[in-house]
């Protein structure tokens, strides 16, 4: 006869050298950060990713802006963007036109819509940044995010 399966609590569970790893404290901060982020959404009665809120942004504050350079500015390879794209584009937030410059890209632009729907986004955002950072004052939000950026761009430097 075999032993009932543990329901203990996870904080019972022995995790060994994972809680002194970074990448593992910062994977576990991601996975919460992006559930609020999706019970934010949800709540709202809107769908939407934090990787499809960045690449609003991006595309709003840098016209014209290229799927190439959007992938760069994303870190992702164009296969990964286009059918992102593809999604928010049957949506009616984000359109494709020949680009002025170059007529074998295109160049991204939100549509009337999609400016509406990313202020809309913003507001969700910010309350959804207000909650998760509600235990720093804005000076360890700060240093927080500065410290992140070092360990990002350390990573990336290898």
């Amino acid at each position: 006869m075999g032993r009932p399966p543990d329901k203990s609590p996870l904080k019972a569970l022995d995790r060994g050298l994972l809680p002194s790893l970074m990448g593992y404290a910062l994977r576990r901060t991601q996975s919460a950060v992006f559930a609020d982020f999706a019970a934010t959404f949800a709540k709202a009665g809107e769908a939407l990713t934090p990787g499809e809120f960045g690449l609003l942004v991006l595309v709003d504050r840098n016209a014209g802006l290229s799927q190439m350079a959007l992938a760069r500015a994303l870190g992702i390879d164009r296969s990964t963007l286009v059918p992102i794209l593809d999604r928010l584009q049957a949506r009616g937030l984000v359109v494709r036109r020949p680009s002025p410059t170059d007529g074998r890209t295109h160049a991204l632009a939100l549509t009337a819509s999609g400016e509406k729907a990313l202020a809309r986004f913003a507001r969700l955002v910010r309350a959804h940044e207000k909650r998760i950072a509600s235990g720093l004052s804005a000076s360890e939000t700060r240093t927080l995010i500065d410290l992140l950026e070092k360990v990002r761009a350390s990573a990336r430097s290898l």
